[in-house]
């Protein structure tokens, strides 16, 4: 069987390609190179002959910068069918199609050709069954007017390659430029490697092909590598070894893998009838998040402040009160001191609730307690999307909008280098989902949740977004730096949040459990600040409570001082409860009607169209938000109960 490589990188890589015969018997008939410039729709293939034996020819000399590229199509082929010395013959093949060159090549051998009737829009050049094939592919495509695979039905693709695999042995890889489809023979799976970094060596080795992935620098990229044979791989290779099953096609874009196509067990047909084939079709794995229940938590932060020597003078900054606004109900909030001091409470230009302290009196321990009660009700964080059928990147922004945003929209400050390479990595994200805003963000989230890894004291304060990016490793708040600036980097305004995460009992299914967390809003146009949890993969909703925002981790810190006298050496501890209030789902239900806005469209609405009472009956209970009543949540909260008591003669 001839050697087929395919390789699919999540941005530009020059590898190094070594083609070479060992002995005369396994002599092959020639070899050839296909691949795109980047960013381009033209290909450029490269094809010779086989060397002497014994021969080591590299396809390209050292040093040349062309063969540059993030996808790669290698063939080492033996002939069956054509003559053995004709270039016409040699793989990868190239159409021109609609704008763009299309590139094929096929492992295996066909055991009985194809037969074509009439006049077809492609037709070979050569004398192989593997270009007949992809003359055929083509003009199925051309069939559907399809311009790109973007356009493709992969479903019906994949009976067209299971269609073929009735001829013979067929592994095959079909491109455009930008997706690579793969079709494993139904007999034969392929051989695939995924690559994450950080990188070691990237060296691989076939029976006549050596590739050297890093022999021109390697960025912090990951990529998918397929053959058609086995590969010896290097010692300090971190590749994952795994394989694409019989029979199965997959899409790949940008080093990740979009759709996946397998056959599934046909279901028992009825005498007399034939079963269609069954297919089964994945997408990629970014999960829309289901509607969550209105949760309302009881939280307790305490914070313990230890010194060696007593602390005599000193100011502190406490940011402690969750966000009180139409998806999160403050109820009631208590913060209680140990050290006498003198306070001042405020609204921060982030919109935060601020406690400031001024301590005059010598203390050697402080202990802050906060209590809060908190209602969550952001459901459903992507119920707008039917209104938005597609926001792309780059957004467009008023020049108002655009100022009062600048403080979200600006990157942090790294070198020029490291903000370049960054700003090609959040390029990636969006040209391998079309510059969808939503599904480059969703992408990014996950990506992050699959890529780095949670690891706690390997990080502090001041690690960067590169570091991060670098290492691949760290904890809530570096994972959220790094969302911040690829967001940014493509335009799109973030900010950072404070908050509680409740993940449950005890938090096995999620790396962060309920504790004090970090995450990400970006500000989606037409729509508002929606969360990301980049830690554990997920959009917010109602297990997430927040408590403040900024453009970074400083503008947020629940606790932050300054000590003028005294201190010495600092010990801090700091606990965080998390804990459900059951019994609650009636207030729940109510509270989550109230945050509704009702809209009446048509010449014939009346004001009783308007009355939550005309609608649902005089028994029902009208309870004011707090942003109507302007009563403070405590006192809110105490109104409402008492509503909903008056309301239901039934409760005494």
């Amino acid at each position: 069987m001839p050697n087929l490589l395919v390789m699919s990188f999540e941005g530009l890589l020059s590898p190094s390609f070594t083609l070479y015969q060992t002995d005369a018997e396994g002599r092959p008939d020639g070899w050839g190179v296909g691949y795109y410039g980047h960013g381009e729709e033209s290909a450029t293939v490269f094809k010779e002959t086989t060397p002497p034996h014994g021969e080591r020819r590299p396809v390209y000399a050292p040093g040349v910068e062309q063969l540059a590229s993030s996808q790669f199509m290698v063939q080492v082929r033996r002939a069956r069918w054509g003559s053995a010395d004709r270039l016409a013959n040699t793989q990868p093949f190239l159409r021109s199609f609609r704008g763009r060159d299309w590139l094929f090549a096929h492992a295996g051998s066909l055991e009985h050709r194809i037969e074509v009737a009439g006049e077809r829009l492609f037709e070979p050049v050569g004398s192989t069954d593997s270009e007949l094939l992809f003359c055929e592919l083509l003009n199925h495509v051309a069939e559907r007017r399809w311009r790109n695979l973007g356009y493709a039905d992969f479903a019906l693709m994949h009976q067209w390659f299971s269609g073929f695999n009735d001829y013979g042995t067929l592994s095959a890889v079909l491109s455009d430029g930008r997706d690579l489809v793969v079709y494993a023979d139904r007999h034969n799976p392929l051989p695939m490697w995924t690559l994450a970094p950080p990188h070691g060596a990237l060296s691989f080795r076939g029976r006549h092909l050596e590739v050297d992935l890093a022999a021109r620098g390697v960025k912090a990229q990951r990529g998918i590598i397929i053959a058609s044979d086995p590969l010896e791989v290097g010692e300090d290779c971190t590749a994952q070894a795994t394989r694409v099953e019989p029979g199965t096609l997959l899409v790949i874009r940008e080093g990740a893998i979009r759709h996946q196509v397998t056959p599934a067990p046909a279901p028992p047909s009825t005498k007399g009838e034939i079963a269609a084939p069954t297919v089964v079709v994945r997408g990629r794995l970014m999960d829309r998040p289901r509607k969550a229940p209105v949760r309302t938590f009881e939280v307790l932060h305490e914070t313990i402040y230890r010194y060696e020597r007593p602390v005599e003078h000193s100011t502190h900054m406490l940011r402690l009160t969750p966000c009180h606004d139409r998806l999160q109900r403050l109820l009631d909030h208590r913060i209680a001191i140990t050290t006498e001091c003198r306070e001042r409470v405020f609204e921060d230009v982030f919109g935060n609730s601020v406690r400031k302290l001024l301590v005059e009196t010598p203390f050697a321990e402080m202990r802050i307690t906060a209590r809060s009660t908190v209602r969550v009700l952001d459901t459903d964080p992507l119920s707008y999307r039917p209104l938005h059928a597609r926001t792309t990147i780059p957004l467009d922004w008023m020049p108002w909008q655009r100022h009062m945003l600048m403080p979200y929209l600006l990157p942090p400050e790294l070198p020029e280098t490291q903000l370049l390479e960054l700003i090609e990595y959040a390029r990636g994200f969006a040209r391998r989902n079309d510059d969808d805003l939503l599904d480059t963000l969703l992408d990014i989230n996950a990506t992050i949740f699959s890529d780095y890894e949670y690891l706690q004291g390997t990080t502090s304060l001041s690690t960067t977004a590169w570091e991060v990016y670098e290492r691949r490793r760290g904890v809530c708040q570096d994972f959220s730096n790094l969302f911040i600036c690829l967001a940014r980097l493509l335009g799109v305004p973030a900010r950072y949040v404070c908050g509680y995460v409740y993940t449950g009992p005890k938090g096995e299914e999620h790396p962060q459990s309920e504790a004090s967390h970090a995450w990400v809003q970006v500000y989606l146009p037409e729509v508002g600040w929606k969360g990301f949890d980049p830690t554990n993969g997920i959009l917010t909703q109602t297990d997430h409570v927040r408590v403040a925002v900024g453009r970074n981790y400083i503008d947020a810190t629940p606790t932050s001082g300054t000590i003028y006298v005294g201190g010495g050496g600092e010990t801090l501890h700091a606990e965080v409860r998390v804990e459900p209030l059951p019994g609650l789902e009636e207030a729940e239900l109510e509270d989550e009607r109230c945050s509704k806005t009702i809209i009446v469209l048509g010449s014939r609405a009346s004001s009783s169209d308007l009355d939550p009472k005309a609608a649902s009956g005089p028994a029902e209970a009208s309870i004011a938000t707090p942003l109507e009543s302007g009563l403070k949540p405590e006192q809110q909260a105490q109104q409402a109960a008492q509503s909903v008591s008056e309301s239901d003669p039934t409760k005494p």
